[in-house]
Parts: structure tokens; C-alpha cells; sequence
């Protein structure tokens, strides 16, 4: 099993009485106090795999920073989970932007999982009405998988997509020197965000290392330890042990060889700091004119409380952020993109609404690895399976789009 709920991941939920809705709501602002907070950042300075040195760097109690740990979790208020550097494992991902043609949602949604190495898939509005999907392709495939989305718009399944080659994700965990404890609210600071982001300072480009991976620095075991991690980055080395079918040692060493050949990118801490029933979600793609200029402004755009994440577009002066707002804060955040392409700090912004009622997700594929063969990718066999998919969905056979109750978004 490699699938991964994770924030917005789950779908068909039942639909809240009016009750739960707003107790809901209460149970996310009654999370945002001063020792959660610490907390929190405790996690992301130190990774969540030891509670004792969070409490150490918290200065908290470890019996509080345990029982804290537990509820959030509980409630679905914080998640954490590991991050791949997928480039050091031979992948790389991808963001597909995909038009179904009319009438054909449906197949076009599960086309996209043919191939197998699909991480996420939504419904999306906006720059595409379709779907955004991010896939983790093996390197030496990448014109292979851009020729099965061709073939889609071949059979009629799409009129048309895009794809962005990403580089490695960053994440950030909610700015909570803009939340004011005292009165339960959130601040922000347009005017401010928009003085600090059109400061012209200019950063050198960073030197890219290149990848040697004619002897991949891993082998299946690994990647199953990675897989687990993607789920779950608090899992145990027993676990870990009996998942590997080995002794707990001989899980921990694994565990240390992969943190010192950097095959684990990052701890994502996923901490909702507004309630999924009054915030969207957005895929925003932010335009620069040069590296320089976008490598200078990144990081802060970074820090700001709404981006859970940013990564680099390869081959263009581009960042591809993840937003999460309040609904009421949207047309704010237009305004600050809009104005920062009058003067001049960006060239072009794009964005997309995201469903979060409709995410499907799952970790990288990594049964499809062999510490002989490497990684496995056959179009042939694609183009076969997409064809009986169209041959069941002119049978009927395919479940038509169906309505859905207003239900609410959580984590698992």
C-alpha cells in the first residue's frame, strides 16, 4: 500500500450538520496559541522523529509536548511526513495542466493514473478547467510520458495540457508572527508584503550540482523506507523493521544511510492555520524576468503565513507556490501580484483553484523499481490500458461525473 492522505487528501466525505461545521472551525482557532507555536517550530527546526529534543528546543514539558502532538494529530490540525529528493532517486516531477474534452472528466481523471507514477490528481479552475496532477517520472522518460499525454489529446480524451518540469519543493510552516494570540486573528499585512517583495536586491544564482546516478546511491529497501516516511514521518524503526522484514538495527542503519546521502529532501509539517470551510486552495505560478531576480525574492515570498510550498519551474525564471487563504483574502492577494507586476518585480502571474474535496493522492512509485533493471516505464502497455479505458467508457461501463454534498475537508 502506498497511498498518502495528506492536507486537502481526502474526498466523499458526509456531508457536516450545521453543528459540526462551526465546532469545526472553533477546534482550528482554539489550536493557534503561543505553545503550540512553539511547538510547531520546535518540529521544523529539529524534524518530528523526537519529542524530546522538540521539548528541549521548545522549552516545554515533554509530557505536554506529547499530549499536544497527539491531539493536533488527532484532529487533524498537523500531519508531517517526508519529502524525497526525488533527483537523487531518478525521478522527476512534473505539473500537468489537463483539458478534458467535453463529457469526458471522468476518463480523463483515471487516464492520468495509467502510467502509474501519478503523486496527486485534482480537479482544478482557472489558467485550466481540468485537472492538475503532479507526477514523480523517471528522468530518462520524461519526452516518454509527454508523449502518452500527447496520445491523450490524440484519442480525443483532451483537448490539451501543459507540463511544467519541477525541481525540489520547499515548504514553510505558517508565519505566526503575523497571528495576534490576544485577540484570535490573523494579520495581514498587504502593504507591507508588497514593500518587502518589491525591494530590487539581487542574489547570485546558486551553483545546481549534477547528478551521477550510473550507481544509484540506493536500491529498493530504501525506497520503501522512503515510501513509508512519505506517509508517515513519525513511524517507528520497528515498524519500519517489520515493513523491511528486518531487525530494528538493521532498520536504523538504513534510516542514517539515507539522511546522510540527502535521498530524504525535507520534514513537511503540515499545520492548518485557517479552517478548510472558509479558505481555498491555489496553484499559483509566479513569473520573473531573470534568476537573479527570482532567486531574491523566493524566500520571501516563502515566509509569507499563506504558501505551504514553492517549487522552481526548470528551464524558465518561474516558481510554481502552493496558497491556502482565507476566502475573503483572495482578491488581496491578486492585488499584491497584480501590483507587483506593474513595478516591475514580476513579469507574469498565473493561478488555479484548486478542489480539495477532490484530491486523489499517493507516494512515489516505487514498486516499479528493480535494483537491476532500474525504473520501469512502457508506453506500449499505457497506450493499451488507456484503450480499454476508452473502450469501457463507450460501454457505459465508466461511472458517470456525479454531484457531491457540501462535505469537509481534513486530514488523516
Amino acid at each position: 500500500m502506498r497511498s498518502n492522505p495528506s492536507l486537502f487528501f481526502l474526498s466523499n466525505l458526509p456531508a457536516p450538520i450545521v453543528s459540526e461545521y462551526f465546532n469545526r472551525i472553533h477546534r482550528m482557532i482554539s489550536a493557534l496559541d503561543e505553545t503550540n507555536f512553539r511547538i510547531i517550530q520546535g518540529i521544523r527546526d529539529c524534524g518530528p522523529r523526537n519529542l524530546q529534543r522538540i521539548a528541549r528546543k521548545a522549552k516545554i514539558p515533554y509530557p505536554t509536548v506529547h499530549a499536544r502532538v497527539s491531539k493536533l494529530e488527532k484532529e487533524g490540525i498537523l500531519r508531517t511526513w517526508a519529502s524525497p529528493s526525488y533527483s537523487k532517486i531518478g525521478l522527476i516531477r512534473a505539473a500537468v495542466l489537463l483539458t478534458p474534452t467535453l463529457g469526458m472528466d471522468p476518463v480523463a481523471g483515471e487516464a492520468l493514473k495509467i502510467p502509474g507514477y501519478w503523486l496527486r490528481i485534482m480537479r482544478c479552475m482557472g489558467e485550466c478547467n481540468g485537472y492538475y496532477s503532479v507526477h514523480a517520472i523517471p528522468e530518462a522518460n520524461r519526452s516518454d510520458f509527454q508523449q502518452y499525454l500527447d496520445h491523450l489529446v490524440a484519442t480525443n480524451v483532451a483537448r490539451d495540457y501543459r507540463i511544467y518540469w519541477l525541481e525540489d519543493q520547499h515548504t514553510s510552516i505558517p508565519n505566526f508572527e503575523y497571528y495576534d494570540t490576544t485577540i484570535g486573528k490573523w494579520r495581514f499585512a498587504w502593504e507591507a508584503w508588497l514593500q518587502q517583495l518589491s525591494n530590487h536586491r539581487l542574489s547570485k544564482p546558486a551553483r545546481r550540482e549534477l547528478q551521477n546516478l550510473s550507481k544509484p546511491p540506493f536500491d529498493k529497501k530504501d525506497l520503501i523506507i522512503l515510501k513509508e516516511l512519505m506517509k508517515n514521518a513519525r513511524i517507528t524503526l520497528a515498524d519500519l523493521a517489520r515493513t523491511l522484514g528486518t531487525t530494528v538495527p538493521g532498520a536504523k542503519y538504513r534510516f542514517d544511510k539515507i539522511r546522510e546521502r540527502d535521498l530524504l529532501q525535507e520534514f513537511v509539517v503540515e499545520f492548518l492555520p485557517y479552517a478548510p470551510e472558509i479558505s481555498d486552495l491555489y496553484d499559483v505560478r509566479l513569473d520573473f524576468g531573470n534568476e537573479m531576480s527570482l532567486l531574491s525574492k523566493t524566500n520571501d515570498f516563502l515566509a509569507l503565513p499563506f504558501t505551504l510550498h514553492q517549487s522552481r519551474i526548470r528551464g524558465m525564471n518561474s516558481v510554481a507556490a502552493r496558497v491556502y487563504l482565507p476566502r475573503g483574502e483572495m482578491s488581496n492577494l491578486y492585488t499584491l501580484l497584480s501590483r507587483l507586476v506593474r513595478n516591475g518585480t514580476l513579469t507574469n502571474f498565473t493561478y488555479l483553484l484548486l478542489d480539495p474535496l477532490s484530491i486523489k493522492a499517493q507516494t512515489f512509485s516505487y514498486e516499479y523499481y528493480d535494483d537491476k533493471e532500474g525504473w520501469h516505464y512502457d508506453n506500449n502497455a499505457y497506450f493499451g490500458t488507456l484503450q480499454n479505458l476508452l473502450t469501457a467508457s463507450e460501454g457505459k461501463d465508466i461511472q458517470q461525473a456525479v454531484f457531491k454534498p457540501m462535505s469537509i475537508a481534513t486530514t488523516a
